[in-house]
């Protein structure tokens, strides 16, 4: 009978132990929610995730610019689809991206008109939802970058 109360005893713990580890679960990312247009902090910056595959490697398309035109250097997503289609590839305001769901890592490679010119980044998503993306760059969590999910007008 000593034993049976022992078992139960350890069974008892190892169940209330069990609920104090299991409470806690890493946010869910999609793929879907990031995919799409947003707008940078209510500014005139703008990336938008797309679907289009860039290359055997599994990474997406993405662009990235800049519509304030106070110092007269606006930059708009058809420029930007313009010179890609004068140059036969992405260049400026062009990345390359993948994204793993399970931690939130995205990780670009930003594309430049410069003799191809690739510039790794990595970033790491802190809340992503249908409307809203946070995330910053690994090692510079204090610098992060806000965007509202954009709703295009046809």
């Amino acid at each position: 009978m000593k034993k049976f109360y022992q078992l139960a005893i350890c069974a008892i713990v190892a169940l209330s132990l069990s609920g104090c580890f299991g409470g806690t679960t890493e946010p869910e990312f999609r793929l879907s929610d990031l995919q799409g247009l947003w707008q940078r902090d209510n500014t005139q910056e703008f990336v938008r995730f797309t679907t289009e595959q860039s290359d055997e490697a599994g990474y997406l398309y993405g662009r990235e610019w800049d519509e304030d035109d106070s110092e007269g250097l606006a930059t708009y997503e058809s420029d930007l689809l313009e010179a890609r289609d004068k140059l036969g590839h992405p260049g400026n305001g062009w990345f390359k991206y993948k994204f793993t769901t399970s931690d939130g890592g995205l990780h670009e490679i930003h594309l430049m008109d410069n003799e191809g010119a690739e510039i790794p980044k990595e970033y790491i998503v802190s809340k992503l939802t249908a409307s809203e993306l946070v995330y910053y760059e690994k090692g510079r969590e204090n610098w992060k970058y806000s965007f509202s999910k954009f709703v295009e007008t046809k």
